[in-house]
């Protein structure tokens, strides 16, 4: 029988599999309490638009795969984009099966403070407004109306590149960022234009709108630099052509 100490080698092939354990854990045991419910019908009409300032969400990519953010999880907007995984339970109603489904944040829950209890989407209460055909996939009847939820924030998956929607007048530049990949959320937005070649920090407005507050851009091919919420950056030249229209969108060649 060998009681010799095991090897340094051993020790380091222990270390190499618990790295790789951990974020399998991690994963395991990240999910939090929410409450859900849904809001508009079938189609998924009344989820278009928002406190996120995305328009027809089909044509965006995001289609009916949306919710909208309690105030505590908004953020005041700089959740837009953001990826949850979301599971009913607990409840009754809950589906057989327990299947999740995967949403972004394109919306705001707002507040009701005028209410006297069940102000589901009044802070610090963590909540999510579904489309109806998510809320549907989760339980068993949809008139069950509030359900226990538990869920997490996952890497969003996007199909194409970065898009650029742009916004604003002749005397104000403001553009959308959208279908953003990875971390979702966009937390820094720089453009370069194509005549003076400067990078210019744009300053967010609302939701995921973005604006240098003046009209240098407007006319100019454009560059742009995004940083997502997870820090990661990335560079995406000449996404936008010399003479574009205001309400044109753009996708840049590079993805999250």
């Amino acid at each position: 029988m060998d009681t010799s100490a095991p090897s340094s080698s051993t020790f380091a092939a222990a270390a190499a599999l618990l790295l790789l354990l951990l974020p399998a854990l991690s994963a395991a045991d990240d999910w939090q309490p929410a409450h859900a419910t849904f809001y508009g019908d079938e189609t998924g009409a009344e989820t278009m638009q928002g406190a996120c300032g995305y328009g027809n969400l089909f044509e965006q990519g995001y289609g009916l795969e949306t919710a909208a953010l309690s105030v505590a999880l908004f953020n005041e907007g700089w959740s837009c984009g953001g990826c949850y995984e979301i599971r009913c339970q607990g409840s009754t109603a809950c589906a057989p099966g327990g299947a999740p489904v995967t949403v972004t944040a394109t919306n705001l829950c707002p507040a009701n403070y005028s209410k006297p209890n069940e102000n589901w989407c009044n802070p610090p209460l963590r909540h999510f407004d579904l489309s109806k055909p998510m809320f549907l996939r989760l339980v068993t009847d949809f008139h069950v109306g509030i359900i226990p939820v538990a869920y997490r924030r996952v890497p969003c998956v996007k199909r194409g590149g970065v898009r650029f929607e742009m916004k604003g007048n002749q005397w104000w530049f403001a553009v959308l960022v959208f279908n953003v990949a990875g971390a979702g959320e966009v937390k820094a937005v720089a453009a370069r234009g194509s005549n003076d070649g400067q990078w210019v920090d744009l300053s967010r407005n609302w939701g995921q709108i973005w604006t240098s507050g003046n009209s240098r851009q407007v006319g100019q091919g454009l560059s742009f630099r995004v940083v997502a919420g997870d820090g990661r950056s990335v560079e995406l030249d000449n996404v936008v052509p010399q003479g574009w229209a205001f309400g044109q969108s753009f996708e840049g060649r590079v993805q999250f």
